[in-house]
């Protein structure tokens, strides 16, 4: 399901429900809608910026898309699911009389003619105002008389479901959402009245920002529905967005360091940045959506549902070393109506707190015992002000990790882990350059530009900084310049890679100057020395791990109109080794060991039943049925936690609020609850360890010596 588009605005809204049964017996006045909001209409300045943005896709996008009937029908069927993803405002008839822009919407792209665009987003105006204005109504009257003892359930997600063919039936489904809205904030031991009062003002709250809705608004969410057919990263930055945009390149924003992005009603955490205070924290996570926002340590939590992703980005932001409060439902809770508040600190990000870390763990096999060194490496960063300046001491990731593998070769330690989990990327050039503390030299990566000419970077220095077993260990959420890094390391099959398949980000972004705004394009792609490319795909491990992210929800492949993977030639290069035999053996090692690691155990079956509870797309709104089943899943839950607690030799827990927060999260296990002032790198979690077991495997295997002098080679 694809709702990634962060400059898109998704407001919700709750239709008012009407059903057989008397489920509410409220009748509210008949509204005049036609008061709450005014009719949008074409502006010269609109459709000027129109033009420009079509002639810049046309003229330097990598996709070389016609502007054709085929393009217009993409865009018809993507700005619909921009307006209405999930099919609760628009009927059938609707779709109908709309369908005669379908073919249109190329001419119109060409001419700048944004008629049919606002049309549809005056209908979808309309159809909300009048849904939120209800249901106030609603609410004013109260909400006693719902009956939560009818056997009724709403489908989840409705991508896939038939548009409403008539008012009835539209608002039916918008009675069934209100009705579980309330529900799950009954389950949560809500009171009547302050459920009343939560909605009243989240719908008041959304009556006022619809209102607020103007032709930037309008054309923003159109011309990102047309961006979104060149590819998941091709955006328009309104001039506010530009600003915006600026200040954050900058770094002269002070806030959280988090990059949001709007899901249906939720703001959604896209990623942290790496060494900011949300990262930092480790409170809030990828995936992680945001119901809530408070200031100071007791400010009042303001309900965000349905706000614009801009609104919410206001209320987070605010001045250094002052408090946040963030109402969240984790990325892998299982009951979403649990939410959990955290408080975040406010700062800049500064790079040397993006600085890569080592560690050492040490463990002992057959006798004897082992030291693994671990270089976590949260961004490929790299200060370009102090390069440019002439400055020889200049931070980067390359010249931070050469010296802490001197300082571990130094402290004799017996292999390498290098850790990319959430490196969401960075500098190209560094990616590069770490590769070649590895290598004796060659080509590293391949990118191919618009006009069909490929590039090779390379190591061309001899000099080789770790000669020693390597492992590098990486998520769905290590990506671009992580992934060229893991490939190349991959290709020259100089270590072994280990983990869940990386996000699959091979494409390169340019910023383009327009009259009103920006443009981000599509300008270029990676592809790996073996003539592969990154993008959509990403890098598939030797050995995979068990991982709460989900590819279709999470990565490239689960974006609008990704690029697709390829191949290219592949450039000569000379491996390091022949490793499948190696790979083949500690890949059976690791799988029988995890059948009697407790930890690992945990893991594994934590998401496998986070997993089949998110693939269930009915859910009852019957308050009993509900209970039930919350209690089946707390039971289920306290179970799990209770065998991995006996067979790690530990006191058995009577409620899962004693752990005092979920344990095993992807990047970290119930260690984080250690010293908030402990270097993160030293805190065992359960995938790193296990990544260090196969390392101790593959040093039992090798011959080290000979090893490195075959890599030096």
């Amino acid at each position: 399901m694809n709702k990634k588009n962060i400059l898109l605005i998704t407001f919700l809204t709750f239709a008012v429900w009407l059903s057989p049964g008397n489920l509410l017996a409220l009748s509210p006045k008949p509204i005049k809608t036609k008061n709450y909001y005014a009719e949008l209409k074409p502006t010269k300045e609109h459709s000027k910026t129109n033009r420009e943005i079509i002639k810049n896709l046309q003229k330097h996008h990598y996709r070389q898309q016609e502007i054709n009937d085929q393009l217009s029908l993409m865009v018809f069927d993507s700005y619909l699911k921009a307006l209405d993803p999930e099919k609760l405002y628009f009927l059938s008839k609707d779709i109908k009389e709309f369908k005669v822009y379908s073919l249109e919407f190329d001419n119109a792209l060409k001419a700048g003619n944004l008629t049919p665009a606002l049309e549809m987003f005056n209908l979808y105006h309309k159809y909300m105002t009048e849904r939120i204005i209800y249901i106030i109504n609603c609410l004013e009257k109260g909400i006693e008389n719902i009956r939560f003892d009818i056997d009724e359930s709403i489908i989840i997600d409705r991508e896939n479901e038939p548009w409403p063919k008539d008012k009835k039936e539209r608002e039916d489904l918008w009675r069934k959402r209100l009705k579980n809205t309330i529900l799950n904030l009954k389950l949560s031991n809500k009171p009547d009245n302050k459920i009343k009062e939560i909605l009243l003002k989240r719908y008041k709250n959304q009556l006022n920002k619809m209102q607020q809705l103007n032709n930037e608004d309008a054309f923003q969410l159109y011309i990102n529905s047309v961006a979104q057919i060149y590819g998941p990263h091709t955006q328009y930055f309104s001039p506010r967005d530009t600003e915006n945009f600026n200040i954050n390149m900058s770094l002269s924003l002070e806030g959280i360091g988090a990059v949001l992005q709007s899901e249906n009603e939720y703001t959604k955490v896209k990623s942290l940045v790496a060494g900011g205070p949300a990262e930092k924290s480790k409170k809030l996570h990828a995936g992680d959506r945001i119901s809530g926002v408070g200031q100071g340590e007791d400010g009042e939590i303001i309900d965000v549902i349905g706000w614009r992703i801009d609104d919410v980005v206001e209320l987070i932001r605010g001045p250094k070393d002052t408090v946040v409060r963030l109402e969240i439902i984790p990325s892998d809770a299982i009951d979403e109506h649990k939410t959990t508040i955290i408080n975040i600190v406010r700062n800049k990000v500064k790079l040397e707190e993006m600085s890569a870390k080592k560690s050492i763990m040490e463990f002992e096999k057959n006798g004897k015992k082992y030291k693994v060194g671990i270089i976590d490496i949260p961004a490929f960063y790299m200060d370009f002000s102090a390069y440019q300046a002439g400055d020889p001491n200049f931070k980067s990731t390359t010249r931070d990790v050469k010296k802490l593998l001197n300082e571990l070769t130094d402290e004799k330690v017996d292999g390498i882990v290098v850790d990319l989990r959430n490196n969401g990327g960075g500098s190209l050039q560094e990616a590069n350059d770490l590769t070649g503390l590895f290598i004796k030299q060659g080509p590293t990566v391949q990118i191919k530009n618009t006009n069909g000419k490929t590039e090779i970077l390379g190591d061309l220095d001899p000099e080789i900084s770790y000669s020693g077993p390597l492992m590098v260990l990486v998520n769905r959420m290590s990506a671009s310049a992580s992934e060229i890094f893991a490939g190349a390391i991959q290709d020259y099959q100089r270590g072994i890679i280990l983990g869940g398949q990386t996000f699959g980000k091979g494409t390169v972004q340019s910023l383009l100057s327009l009259d009103r705004g920006q443009l981000k394009i599509t300008t270029a792609k990676f592809y790996r020395i073996s003539g592969e490319s990154t993008q959509h795909k990403g890098i598939i491990p030797d050995i995979i791990f068990p991982s709460f992210f989900d590819p279709e929800e999470e990565g490239e492949s689960a974006m609008p109109n990704p690029l697709a993977w390829d191949m290219i030639d592949s450039v000569p290069y000379n491996g390091c080794l022949n490793l499948a035999e190696a790979i083949s053996a500690l890949e059976n090692m690791h799988q029988k060991r995890i059948l009697t690691d407790p930890d690992f155990n945990y893991l594994v079956k934590k998401i496998e039943y986070y997993k089949s509870e998110k693939e269930q797309n009915i859910l009852s709104i019957n308050q009993e049925i509900r209970k039930k089943e919350l209690e089946a899943s707390e039971k289920w839950q306290l179970a799990l936690e209770n065998t991995r607690r006996k067979a790690k030799g530990q006191e058995p827990i009577e409620k899962l609020e004693d752990l005092g927060k979920e344990s095993n999260r992807e990047d970290a296990d119930e260690d984080q609850d250690q010293d908030e002032d402990q270097d993160d790198s030293t805190k065992e979690d359960t995938l790193l360890s296990e990544t260090v077991n196969i390392m101790i495997d593959f040093l039992s295997m090798k011959n080290l010596e000979s090893y490195s002098q075959f890599i030096q080679q």
